[in-house]
C-alpha cells in the first residue's frame, strides 16, 4: 500500500487524506479501550463510548453555533444527512427551491419525492454567485407553494461559495425552511446554524472535518429543541436504548432519528478532526487551500489548450479545468500513472457541470487540504504539460 509520500493527493473534495494521525489514534483507542455499545448498558466500556459520543455532539456545536448537543443527529455521512433532513421536514404539496450547482445528493432526494406530491424548482447562481444574482433568483423561482429551500454552501466542482447569511434572511422573510449543505465548506469557512437562519445544517465528517469515512451529521437549529411538531416521518426505525416498551421512536432529538447502533469510532475519529480543525484554525486553513488555488489556476491560465473554468474566483479550494485533445478521464489516467490523484468526470454534480458548460465528459477536478503544499502544485503542472506536450 502506498504511503503518504509516494502519491500526491489532489482529491480532497471527495475525502480528504491524509487523515491527522490523532484521528487515527483516537479510533484505534475507540476500538481497543472504550468499545462498549453506546446507551444500551450500564458498564464502564457503555457508559465511556457514551460519553465519547456526547463529546462529539459538543464539538460540532461549538463549531456550529448551537447550544443544543441534543439537535446532533449522526449519520453516516452527508448524503444522508441531507435525506434525513429534506424527509424529515417536507410535507406533501411542499414547492422546494435548490440552486444550480447542487450535488446529487440533494437533486435525487428531491426528485424522488415528487412520487408523493413535492415539486421542485431550481434556481440560477451562476455565473457569479453574487447575493444580487443569487437572491434575485430565488425571488423569481417562488410559488405559493414554496416551502424548503436546499442549498450548498460551497461547489463541490468551482469556486462558487453562496452567501448563505443572506439567503438565510430570504427564507426566514419569506417562512421557508432552509436547509444548508455544508460538504464542502465545513471545517473551511465558518457557519453559524442560528446566526444564518438555518433550519437544518448537514454536513460529512470525511471531508473538511478530517474525520474518518461513514460519519457524517444533521444539526437542527434551536427551534427544533423539543419541537416534536415539527419532526415529521422517522427515516429508520429500530432500538436506541430508549423507551424500549413503546414501539414507536421517540418524538425528540436525536433518539428519534438514531436507531441501531451508533458508529463510534467513526464517531470518535471525527470529534478529534473537528479538534484538528479548531486548532490549526479555519481561517488558515482555508488561506492555504485558497493560495494553492490561485497558483495552479494562474499556472493553468496561461497555459495553451487548458480551460479553467470560474477562472474569476479567488478563494477556492477545488479547481476545474478541461484540456484540449485530451478527455478529463483520459487525463486523470495518465496523472494517476504518475502518482497524482485527482478526478474526472461529473463528480455526482450534472447540475453545476451543465451551468458551467464543461460539455459531454464532464471536467477534471482538483481539491486541495490543509496537507497539501507548492511544491506539489508544481509538481502537478510539470506532470501535467509533460502530458499535454510531450
Amino acid at each position: 500500500m502506498s504511503n503518504r509520500t509516494d502519491l500526491i493527493y489532489f482529491d480532497n473534495a471527495a475525502t480528504t487524506w491524509p487523515k491527522p494521525a490523532v484521528v487515527v489514534e483516537e479510533m484505534m483507542r475507540a476500538v481497543n479501550e472504550y468499545g462498549g455499545n453506546p446507551g444500551r448498558s450500564g458498564h464502564r466500556l457503555s457508559i465511556r463510548a457514551t460519553e465519547e459520543i456526547y463529546s462529539c455532539r459538543e464539538a460540532i456545536c461549538r463549531l456550529f453555533g448551537s447550544e443544543h448537543p441534543e439537535n446532533v443527529v449522526f449519520t453516516c455521512s452527508d448524503t444522508m444527512a441531507l435525506n434525513l433532513a429534506i424527509k424529515a421536514l417536507v410535507k406533501c404539496g411542499y414547492h422546494i427551491l435548490i440552486s444550480n450547482m447542487e450535488h446529487n445528493s440533494v437533486v435525487r432526494p428531491v426528485s424522488a419525492l415528487e412520487q408523493i406530491g413535492v415539486s421542485y424548482s431550481i434556481f440560477n447562481v451562476f455565473p457569479d454567485g453574487s447575493e444580487a444574482r443569487v437572491l434575485a433568483s430565488m425571488k423569481e423561482a417562488l410559488k405559493p407553494e414554496t416551502r424548503m429551500v436546499i442549498a450548498s454552501h460551497r461547489s463541490n466542482i468551482c469556486g462558487m461559495t453562496l452567501p448563505i447569511e443572506a439567503m438565510g434572511r430570504f427564507c426566514r422573510e419569506h417562512g421557508l425552511i432552509f436547509i444548508v449543505d455544508a460538504a464542502q465548506s465545513a471545517g473551511v469557512l465558518p457557519l453559524d446554524i442560528e446566526r444564518i437562519g438555518a433550519d437544518v445544517i448537514c454536513a460529512p465528517g470525511h471531508k473538511g472535518l478530517y474525520g474518518p469515512q461513514g460519519s457524517g451529521f444533521a444539526l437542527f437549529s434551536a427551534k427544533y429543541t423539543g419541537n416534536v411538531s415539527e419532526l415529521l416521518d422517522t427515516y429508520v426505525e429500530g432500538g436506541n436504548g430508549v423507551d424500549s416498551l413503546d414501539p414507536m421512536m421517540p418524538r425528540y432529538l436525536p433518539e428519534r432519528y438514531e436507531a441501531g447502533t451508533l458508529a463510534t469510532p467513526c464517531i470518535a475519529g471525527m470529534r478529534r478532526g473537528i479538534e484538528f480543525v479548531c486548532e490549526r484554525g479555519l481561517e488558515e486553513i482555508e488561506s492555504c487551500e485558497s493560495a494553492l488555488y490561485r497558483r495552479l489556476r494562474d499556472l493553468l491560465c496561461n497555459t495553451r489548450r487548458i480551460k479553467v473554468y470560474l477562472p474569476q474566483a479567488e478563494r477556492s479550494s477545488v479547481l476545474l479545468f478541461n484540456a484540449a485533445g485530451c478527455t478529463a478521464g483520459e487525463l486523470a489516467g495518465a496523472l494517476d500513472r504518475r502518482g497524482i490523484c485527482v478526478r474526472s468526470g461529473f463528480h455526482c454534480s450534472p447540475l453545476a457541470h451543465r451551468a458551467l458548460g464543461t460539455g459531454t465528459d464532464g471536467a477534471l477536478r482538483v481539491s486541495f487540504s490543509a496537507f497539501n503544499s507548492v511544491q506539489e502544485v508544481d509538481m502537478f503542472y510539470r506532470a501535467l504539460r509533460e502530458i499535454l506536450f510531450k
